[in-house]
């Protein structure tokens, strides 16, 4: 099984009535070399000011990003490429980042290679300390950013950090 950390910026707070804007990945494993970074072209017209401005682009630069469609398929093209394995999305908030992905991935593609589930890295850092008021964002090593990128490193970081110092066990 191949976890792979994933975080995305949006223009609102739902896909199909508003637009992810761009999102990243990480294989996650040492290196923390093998990432992805697409940017997508909106598919609503609706859209929030504050949202997008997470984001650091601004709505003429979004709509000369590619084709959700293709930026799709480059991405499940990825996902393959990087593990044969059974695939596990793991991201900071789940309930938003998955819904995003899931549901671009259903729309554009047909089918989810991540499959049917996914897991919150806060959860499980919660369980693993047995403190339902902890965080583990103190584990990040790369700056939070917004960049997705850039922040799914830092929560793979956080990730490998529970495993290697504080005892996880995890097949990574």
């Amino acid at each position: 099984m191949s976890y792979i950390m994933v975080d995305i910026e949006s223009d609102g707070p739902i896909p199909g009535d508003y637009s992810m804007i761009c999102f990243g990945a990480v294989v996650v494993e040492a290196s923390l070399t093998r990432t992805f970074y697409g940017q997508l072209r909106p598919i609503s017209d609706k859209w929030i000011p504050d949202a997008l401005a997470v984001s650091g682009f601004s709505r003429e630069e979004a709509l000369a990003f590619p084709e959700p469609a293709q930026v799709m398929t480059d991405f499940a093209a990825w996902l393959k490429e990087v593990s044969p394995d059974r695939l596990m999305f793991i991201s900071d908030n789940n309930g938003f980042d998955w819904q995003f992905i899931n549901w671009y991935f259903h729309h554009f593609t047909g089918k989810n290679p991540f499959g049917f589930s996914s897991t919150n890295l806060g959860s499980l850092y919660k369980g693993l300390v047995k403190d339902t008021f902890q965080t583990f964002k103190h584990l990040r090593k790369t700056k939070h950013t917004h960049h997705p990128v850039d922040d799914a490193k830092g929560n793979a970081e956080a990730l490998l950090t529970m495993k290697e110092e504080l005892g996880l066990k995890i097949r990574l």
